[in-house]
């Protein structure tokens, strides 16, 4: 999904430009052909998943679209590594975040531009890419085309689609969608009891890990005495699935599922029992 709804509907692929800037040594204006040519393609299976996946269960109710369980997906992602154009521009001694900005634009007079930052160590890990395609085909319109950034195990808020821009920052960001918004209670549960004042904020970063069931719906009956297999997705923050375990009594006991084949430490794992 998209936070601003003025989205480009074309774009020239001849005149696109990234744009890296900020603090660094050199700045650099790198078409798609440069990006395609000049870099190593790499590639990672990776999920991305809403920050608010799942928001419609919360009791009480919260504001925003009221997701299930779907607001997720898993792909193969083809790019560039971020640190490779990061040292390609030379980073300054007080580089300390990097700050994306994609082509998407606010309608409403006051809204704030969206624009998502990573610290400088997180930026320069080797799985975060600048990715130009998805499942071995240029990235869909509605999925970031031309670029995007890929932040494999964090919350797709950092996945900036349509990324034009990347800045270099020598102090923490202070834009709305970072400061402000996209952020949890200061506590372990990152929970406040309703109506109770909030008072520290920490930024949403990476997911949980998660499991889900796939092959039934929710409240479906199943015949009593007769074999059943059941099947689902795990995943994580890229510490990669060992083991999933199942209870159908409620956790008193508990069995091991199969697991099916590993894409990666950062992708859906496939599981059944």
């Amino acid at each position: 999904r998209w936070h601003l709804a003025n989205i480009p509907r074309e774009i020239d692929v001849n005149t696109f430009r990234l744009t890296i800037r900020g603090r660094v040594n050199q700045s650099l204006s790198l078409s798609l052909h440069d990006l395609h040519t000049q870099f190593e393609q790499v590639e990672i299976a990776a999920v991305c998943q809403c920050g608010g996946n799942s928001r419609g269960f919360f009791q009480p109710r919260v504001p925003g679209g009221q997701w299930g369980n779907g607001a997720m997906g898993n792909a193969n992602w083809k790019g560039i590594r971020l640190r490779d154009l990061l040292h390609r521009a030379g980073l300054s001694g007080d580089a300390v975040q990097v700050r994306f900005d994609g082509l998407d634009q606010p309608v409403a007079q006051g809204t704030a531009d969206f624009r998502k930052s990573l610290t400088l160590d997180d930026a320069l890990q080797e799985e975060v890419l600048v990715a130009h395609s998805m499942n071995g085909e240029a990235l869909p319109m509605l999925n970031g085309f031309p670029l995007r950034l890929v932040a494999p195990g964090w919350y797709a808020t950092y996945w900036v689609k349509m990324l034009n821009d990347i800045e270099v920052l020598n102090q923490a960001d202070q834009n709305f969608w970072t400061k402000q918004a996209y952020r949890l209670p200061a506590n372990a549960c990152h929970c406040v009891n309703p109506g109770e004042a909030l008072t520290d904020t920490v930024p949403i970063g990476k997911m949980p890990v998660r499991s889900f069931i796939t092959n039934m719906e929710d409240g479906q009956a199943i015949p009593g005495g007769k074999p059943c297999t059941i099947k689902g997705i795990a995943f994580d923050q890229g510490y990669g699935i060992d083991r999933v375990l199942l209870s159908v009594d409620g956790g008193q006991e508990w069995q091991s599922a199969r697991l099916g084949k590993d894409f990666g430490d950062f992708s859906f794992r496939p599981w059944e029992a």
